[in-house]
C-alpha cells in the first residue's frame, strides 16, 4: 500500500487525536484501535484520519476512569448507557468505600487504635449450612459477603427457618488472591438446596465484640491478632465473624458483631480461661 493514500505516522495521528504513541500501541494491542496499515519493512504504524473519533472517544472514556473491557464493549456497538451505568455504580461504590476509609483514618488519628477487651471463651462444636464465594481483592469482600448472605438466607428460609437466623462468616487470616469467604448457618434440619452441611469445629476462641459498620471490623481483628501475637497465640483456623446486629434493622453504627480467633490448644495455659 502506497503511505500517501491519507495515511497519518503515527506520531501525528497521537498529536491530532491528544494521546501518546505507547497508548495507541496498548489500543491496538488490545484491538481497540487498530492501524490502517503497518509497513511490513519497518513496522511502522499509519492511520486514517477518520479514525480520529474513534480514538478522541477512548482518550474522553480514560480520562472519565472507565475501564478499558468497557471502552471495548462501547466501540463494539453495546448500549453505552448500559455500559456507563454499569460503570458509574461501580465509581460510587468505589466513592462510597473511600468515604469510608477516610472515616476510619480521621477516628485513628484522633483516637487512635480503639481499646478492644478481649476475652476468651470456649465453644463446643456446631452444625452449620456454607456457601462460598471469593473475593478478587479485600475491597470486593463486602461484595463476596453479601452475595454468600443473599443466598444463604433465601436457601435457609426456603428450607422452613424463618426466624433467629445467626449467620458467621469466616475469613483468613492471611489474604491472598482471590480470596476465600464463607458464610455459614447454623441449621439442624437437612442441608437446604445451594448449601452444603459441615461441623464447624469448637475450641478455645480469643474474641472482642465490634461495634460498628462492618467495614471498620478490621479494627477489632487487628486488636485480637494482636492480643494473640503478644500471647504467643497462632490463630487455628480463619477468622470468624459472628453478627449479631440485623442490618435491617439497625444502624450501621450500632452494629454489633463477635470476631473470634480459634487457638491451638497445645501447651495453652492452665488459667487461660480467665483471661
Amino acid at each position: 500500500m502506497d503511505v500517501d493514500e491519507g495515511l497519518l505516522p503515527i506520531g501525528q495521528f497521537a498529536r491530532l487525536c491528544r494521546l501518546s504513541v505507547k497508548q495507541l500501541r496498548h489500543y491496538a494491542d488490545l484491538g481497540l484501535l487498530v492501524p490502517a496499515w503497518i509497513d511490513p519493512d519497518s513496522g511502522y504504524r499509519y492511520y486514517r484520519a477518520a479514525q480520529a473519533r474513534q480514538a478522541l472517544s477512548i482518550g474522553l472514556l480514560r480520562s472519565l476512569d472507565v475501564p478499558l473491557s468497557a471502552v471495548g464493549e462501547v466501540l463494539s456497538g453495546v448500549s453505552v448507557a448500559e455500559v456507563l451505568g454499569r460503570v458509574r455504580d461501580e465509581l460510587e461504590a468505589e466513592l462510597a468505600r473511600r468515604s469510608r476509609t477516610l472515616a476510619t483514618l480521621e477516628r485513628l488519628l484522633v483516637s487512635g487504635v480503639p481499646p478492644v477487651e478481649v476475652t476468651v471463651e470456649r465453644r463446643g462444636p456446631s452444625q452449620v449450612v456454607l456457601v462460598r464465594d471469593e473475593a478478587v481483592s479485600p475491597q470486593d469482600i463486602a461484595r463476596a459477603t453479601g452475595a454468600c448472605v443473599a443466598l444463604l438466607v433465601r436457601a435457609v428460609r426456603e428450607g422452613g427457618l424463618e426466624d433467629g437466623l445467626r449467620l458467621t462468616g469466616l475469613f483468613p487470616v492471611e489474604m491472598g488472591e482471590p480470596i476465600p469467604v464463607v458464610v455459614a448457618a447454623e441449621f439442624g434440619g437437612p442441608a437446604p438446596r445451594g448449601t452444603r452441611p459441615y461441623i464447624l469445629p469448637g475450641g478455645v476462641f480469643a474474641g472482642a465484640v465490634h461495634v460498628g459498620p462492618y467495614d471498620q471490623i478490621d479494627l477489632t481483628a487487628h486488636a485480637v491478632l494482636a492480643w494473640c501475637a503478644e500471647r504467643g497465640h497462632t490463630p487455628d483456623g480463619p477468622i470468624r465473624e459472628v453478627y449479631l446486629s440485623d442490618p435491617a434493622r439497625t444502624s450501621p453504627d450500632r452494629l454489633r458483631t463477635r470476631v473470634m480467633v480459634r487457638l491451638g490448644e497445645r501447651g495453652l495455659p492452665e488459667d487461660l480461661m480467665a483471661g
